[in-house]
């Protein structure tokens, strides 16, 4: 199809590829706020819950959600948190007011069920330590207790506590957030990374085979961005596998246009990130490389939040509950293109939080369970995104916005996978063959986009297309939990390798193919 002013085109080439897709991208943040663990995950009284008091439900849906990572307990929640407090028997352990959140907190869940819970999902867990009101002897006993066998007190209070393996824990975040002054024990970047280096050290003494996430500067709007990173690495850069970043967004004054292009912005941070670590690293003559644990991100109208400072202390409460629609799944699943397009640095990402609390899940008191519209995108980029990210060379129309000046009006990626899994695409010719997932997004908040897609050379059979488009003003609830969902979608006209598609305006689509296994190269 010969482009024209009003359509775009995608190249795929197999021979061009960014990395494999790291299982960890898929991840998600469980916190101690709001309904997140308590009425959330946690609900004893339920229906469904189990002999821990977690809802079966809940983890279904998160089951199928593909979380592959959860971060706990914070957060903010973390820089206050003694860990001690949750574990042990539950009638004794001390009810505590968390200043983070202003909550009543009961540490009725804690380390040990947390663990338990994050096992039975098929998860991997990622501990924060608290080093904003504690530090390394608290970080370095914590993870004794989680990590070390038996034999010394804090090993032995966890066997005691009827978790007689050790738990294996090996990614660790150094702290939450410490550049903002928000946090309990906030700190500048030269205190933050001198605390960071003690823990990392403490901590690796006692297991070297942890993985250690760095804090990065809050988000990208911070004055100590860039900075921040620059002077916290020169203290960490050879102790920390990581170094973490943040980033919410939102529509603002009715800018749709600018709203979806966020993941222009969070490409931008990427690259500055990793600008700003492989600055330190040449300075230090290293040949290592920090990657990247984007291990908070969503959609969360912060605007309609009144900020710590409007609470009182309570007991659980409804907090940042937002409401999602088919623009916010929309733009969630242009976020994912941008964390894929950069797989080769950013190792690590979890989507906050999983339930409730700005959520692709959502639940009722003693009610039911039910997936938000940007739940949906996530479960099937988790699902489908195998194999090696290509790189796409697209072709595109400029689009205005307000915010980010003129930008590509199609955003594309694609993954390469030698084969599908057979349970995964029930409906492919051969599921020894090789399987192709594509990927786009069509910023335009009112144009539709004709696009073509040119195929990696084989004899590719379509699969499957699904999509989601901003259209639908409605939102799930438990009483209509499926009224903006991805919806399947006619199979794009395809010759001579390539495809034919109409993107609605403000839309995500996936495209997936097949070959046969017996193909001729």
């Amino acid at each position: 199809m010969p482009l024209t002013d009003a359509a775009a085109e995608v190249v795929l080439d197999e021979a061009f590829r960014v990395g494999p897709v790291p299982r960890r991208l898929f991840g998600s943040f469980v916190e101690h706020m709001g309904r997140c663990v308590y009425g959330g995950i946690h609900e004893p009284g339920h229906e469904t819950a189990d002999e821990d008091g977690f809802r079966r439900d809940v983890l279904e849906l998160a089951g199928e959600l593909g979380a592959s990572v959860v971060r706990y307990p914070g957060g903010n929640f973390v820089s206050g948190y003694r860990w001690e407090d949750g574990v042990g028997p539950r009638g004794d352990r001390p009810v505590r007011l968390d200043r983070a959140w202003k909550a009543v907190e009961t540490n009725q869940v804690g380390t040990d069920e947390f663990l338990r819970w994050v096992r039975r999902l098929g998860a991997e867990p990622m501990l924060a330590v608290n080093l904003g009101t504690r530090g390394m002897q608290e970080a370095c006993e914590l993870l004794e207790y989680c990590n070390h066998p038996g034999g010394t007190a804090w090993s032995d209070l966890r066997i005691r506590n009827g978790a007689r393996e050790p738990h294996d824990v090996r990614l660790w975040c150094l702290g939450n957030e410490m550049d903002g002054p928000w946090q309990m024990g906030h700190k500048t970047a030269a205190e933050y990374g001198r605390v960071a280096a003690e823990a990392a050290r403490g901590m690796r003494r006692l297991d070297p085979r942890i993985e250690l996430v760095a804090c990065g500067s809050s988000h990208s709007r911070m004055p100590t961005f860039g900075a921040w990173e620059a002077e916290v690495l020169e203290h960490t850069y050879d102790l920390v596998d990581y170094v973490s970043l943040h980033a919410y967004y939102q529509e603002h004054d009715g800018d749709a246009a600018s709203f979806l292009a966020s993941a222009v912005d969070m490409d931008h941070m990427i690259d500055a990130v990793v600008a700003t670590a492989d600055a330190v690293g040449a300075r230090r003559r290293s040949r290592k490389k920090i990657k990247l644990s984007f291990d908070e991100w969503n959609v969360w109208y912060q605007s309609r939040f009144g900020g710590e400072d409007s609470l009182e202390f309570a007991d659980t409460r409804a907090l940042i509950e937002d409401d999602y629609s088919a623009l916010d799944a929309v733009v969630v699943g242009n976020l994912l293109l941008a964390l894929l397009r950069h797989s080769d640095r950013v190792a690590i990402a979890c989507q906050a939080q999983l339930v409730n609390v700005i959520a692709p899940i959502r639940t009722e008191p003693g009610g039911p369970a039910w997936r938000q519209s940007i739940f949906d995108p996530f479960a099937l980029t988790a699902r489908h995104a195998r194999g090696d990210v290509l790189q796409a060379a697209v072709t595109s129309p400029m689009l205005p916005t307000g915010r980010y000046g003129d930008v590509a009006q199609l955003d594309a990626t694609a993954t390469l996978a030698p084969a599908p899994d057979p349970s995964l695409d029930p409906a492919v010719p051969d599921p020894a063959g090789a399987a192709l997932s594509v990927f786009l997004v069509n910023r335009s908040p009112d144009a539709p986009l004709r696009t073509s897609v040119r195929l990696p050379r084989g004899r590719w059979v379509p699969v499957g297309h699904l999509g989601i488009a901003a259209g639908e003003p409605r939102v799930n609830s438990a009483a209509d939990p499926d009224a903006v969902r991805v919806r399947y979608q006619e199979l794009p006209e395809m010759r001579d390798g390539v495809v034919q598609v109409e993107l609605p305006a403000a839309s995500w689509s996936l495209l997936r193919f097949a070959e046969p296994a017996d193909r001729e190269r």
